[in-house]
């Protein structure tokens, strides 16, 4: 792995800080390093405040979408709340939808089949609408691309207001109001929400015009919390302050078909990286395996029986997932093996059996095996559809955007997009992008990174600097739990191989003769000759809390050795 180390701050800007705040030196470097460099950015950092949340209204578009909405109400119209299949969409859905009920009963939802539909907005959903008398869609987490479809609407009397966070094409849809940060002309002051995070600046936005304050919105932050780590937008700016919340009520009191999954699990409190490895992949296995409007049942069941039942059925679709996940990943690292010779820049593999619901999944695990910009295609009706997925600091949107003449459609992120196109065009397009991606990216981004905050002895790390290092949470893109190495590193004798196959290295080190501390390393275990018979060594590692037969003590989590 390629260790890169973040350049020291400035000094004066460090000493200022530790004069202002009272904090060590060592805190105070991990501060400016990420831009806080002054007692009030501080105060936001450690003390978010619902305060901080931006106006709604300065979002454009936001006033006509509001008074449409109150449009809608008082003429008694029918709405339906359309969103994507995955969980930033079906958690807006929830909450959109949810708060809307609040006070009026004319709502309906839908989620697109992830199979006959595919994602973002469809005929068969406008149909839908039509064939319920409904004359306005709150698209939300799609629809920035969907200009034939608004257009479609139009003509059968269909309004839309689109709520979406992905980046606008050349044109948009010539919809009632299309809210989206990333818009050009948009100048709201934080282009980073996730859908869901658009969904709730519009609920709060129509809150504001029922006399209802932030505080009365709060137990919707569950939702977007999920949908921040789910989606891995920067936990910086308002979505700091959205996910601090958000996590503030998913370990006090949660919605019901949270508290479902919850119920589950064997943890008390719920972190960002929980959120995000054991919530967000049960709401998303309902779209993977059945389908998405599973997940809106669940998140919106006001019956914790009815609710556990949901949970149930969710935690059945997330098992199927695992499975398939499994499955296919062992055949397509298997068909990178026969085809090696083939590409040296990216990864693309395709099998027509593939399941669907599960090649996004595929592709970030072909990422982190090969280290390599990935395209994971399956079979979808008479075209391909693949999963993109890229490696830090390489846009694979872009590198699709110039394979166009081959793509029927696209849409994503730079780290992940999605795309069709028909069979014939399949060879052409993986020459087209391994040429595209060969000429543009540096080739030092093919070998995976750790960035580092800095070096620290091991006798810095006491329960006192640990608990200053928990208050930087929530973690995320923007935000990344702070990584040390140190150095002449000895173990005390008693590191092993743990684990299945022992693939996971457990160490108990020390420093010229600090006290030992103990370290895992998943995924670590053939390093095991670089620290026996006492060899000196350098790890790079985060701190975290281990507890072990009800002690709980710090360690080192390794990320790597050298």
């Amino acid at each position: 792995m390629r260790w890169t180390i973040k350049a020291k701050p400035e000094k004066e800007k460090v000493e200022k800080l530790v004069k202002e705040l009272g904090v060590d030196t060592m805190t105070s470097s991990l501060l400016v390093q990420r831009g806080i460099e002054t007692f009030d950015a501080a105060k936001k950092f450690f003390r978010p405040t619902l305060e901080d949340l931006h106006d709604p209204f300065l979002m454009k578009d936001m006033d006509l979408a509001v008074s449409r909405i109150e449009k809608a109400i008082s003429n008694n119209e029918n709405i339906l709340i359309y969103g994507d299949y995955d969980v930033d969409g079906t958690t807006a859905v929830s909450l959109v939808s949810s708060y809307l009920k609040t006070f009026y009963p004319n709502i309906a939802t839908y989620i697109p089949d992830r199979y006959t539909e595919g994602y973002g907005v469809s005929y068969q959903g406008i149909d839908f609408a039509d064939d319920n008398d409904i004359s306005l869609i709150i698209a939300l987490d799609c629809g920035i691309k969907a200009i034939d479809k608004v257009a479609y609407a139009a003509q059968k009397g269909i309004d839309f207001i689109i709520c979406d966070h992905h980046r606008p094409g050349d044109t948009l849809p010539e919809a009632v109001a299309v809210l989206d940060p990333k818009r050009e002309d948009c100048n709201y002051p934080y282009d980073e929400l996730c859908g869901c995070g658009v969904g709730f600046k519009l609920i709060q936005a129509l809150a504001s015009k029922r006399n209802q304050t932030i505080q009365d919105l709060t137990p919707y932050l569950d939702l977007v919390a999920v949908a921040i780590g789910a989606d891995i937008v920067p936990i910086t700016g308002e979505n700091r302050v959205l996910a601090f919340y958000g996590l503030k009520v998913i370990n006090t009191n949660p919605r019901l078909g949270i508290q479902a999954i919850i119920k589950q699990l064997q943890k008390k409190v719920l972190t960002i990286t929980d959120v995000v490895f054991i919530i967000a992949p049960r709401i998303n296995a309902a779209g993977r395996i059945k389908h998405g409007q599973h997940a809106v049942d669940l998140l919106t069941e006001d019956s914790l029986d009815e609710a556990i039942g949901f949970a149930g059925e969710i935690e059945e679709f997330n098992s199927d997932r695992k499975d398939l996940d499994k499955q296919i990943t062992e055949e397509a690292l298997q068909q990178i093996q026969e085809n090696k010779e083939e590409a040296q820049f990216t990864t693309v593999v395709y099998n027509e059996n593939w399941h669907k619901g599960v090649i996004g999944i595929v592709a970030s695990r072909l990422t982190e095996t090969y280290y390599r910009p990935t395209l994971v295609f399956t079979k979808s009706g008479d075209k391909l559809a693949a999963s993109a997925r890229s490696v830090k600091g390489f846009d694979v949107y872009n590198a699709l955007e110039a394979c166009t003449d081959y793509i029927e459609q696209f849409g994503g992120h730079k780290y992940a997009a999605g795309l069709t196109l028909s069979e014939a065009q399949y060879e052409p397009f993986k020459s087209k992008f391994e040429e595209v991606v060969k000429n543009t990216i540096d080739k030092s981004l093919l070998t995976p990174e750790i960035l580092i905050d800095t070096e620290l002895n091991l006798n810095q790390i006491t329960p006192k600097f640990y608990r200053i290092l928990k208050q930087f949470s929530p973690f995320g893109p923007g935000n990344m739990t702070p990584v040390f190495f140190s150095q002449q590193l000895k173990d005390t004798g008693y590191g092993k191989g743990v684990g299945e196959g022992e693939k996971h290295l457990k160490v108990n080190v020390t420093q010229s003769g600090s006290p030992a501390i103990g370290g895992i390393g998943f995924n670590l275990g053939s390093q095991i000759p670089r620290i026996q018979n006492q060899k000196t060594f350098k790890a790079a590692y985060s701190i975290d809390e281990n507890e072990w037969q009800g002690k709980v003590s710090l360690q080192l989590k390794i990320r790597d050795i050298k």
